[in-house]
């Protein structure tokens, strides 16, 4: 078993905290030193207190699942002998309630459109590699959110 963690930090650096008018704006370290800008979603939290551009926890969950995917379908499409030239997913999630009344993210569409070159698979050898990349995929083994496969085309 692999451990794997990131360092979130956060300083109030002003603003009321008391009064919930403060700055969510933080700081994420993952493992090999990437630090990226955090914040809370402009659409959960009043604008004024994101503090800029950022990866909120939603966005940061659904590119995770998307980048997992992702990671999985180039290792089985190598293994089976394809050559990827490029892979997109302009990944989608939505935020509702679960059947207990909490809001969590429901369901995650991923649309991936991968670019071949040679010899092509056929679309039904592309569903097959979408489905065991899902199927293989660490983080969508590891949440109840409803995860759609929806390749956006085939090949070229």
């Amino acid at each position: 078993m692999s451990r794997h963690g990131v360092t979130v930090m956060w300083d109030l650096e002003g603003g009321d905290f008391a009064g919930r008018h403060y700055s969510r704006r933080h700081r994420l370290i993952f493992e090999g030193g990437v630090e990226v800008a955090g914040s809370a979603s402009p659409s959960v939290v009043d604008a004024r207190f994101v503090g800029g551009p950022a990866v909120d926890p939603e966005g940061a969950f659904i590119a995770s699942l998307s980048a997992c995917h992702m990671l999985w379908f180039l290792d089985l499409a190598a293994r089976d002998g394809w050559v990827v030239e490029a892979y997109r997913d302009d990944a989608q999630g939505a935020l509702g309630k679960t059947p207990a009344g909490r809001m969590a993210i429901t369901r995650v569409e991923l649309r991936p459109a991968v670019t071949f070159s040679g010899h092509e698979p056929t679309p039904p050898q592309i569903a097959a590699l979408h489905h065991a990349a899902h199927e293989a995929c660490f983080i969508a083994n590891s949440v109840s959110t409803e995860v759609v496969i929806s390749p956006v085309g085939w090949g070229g």
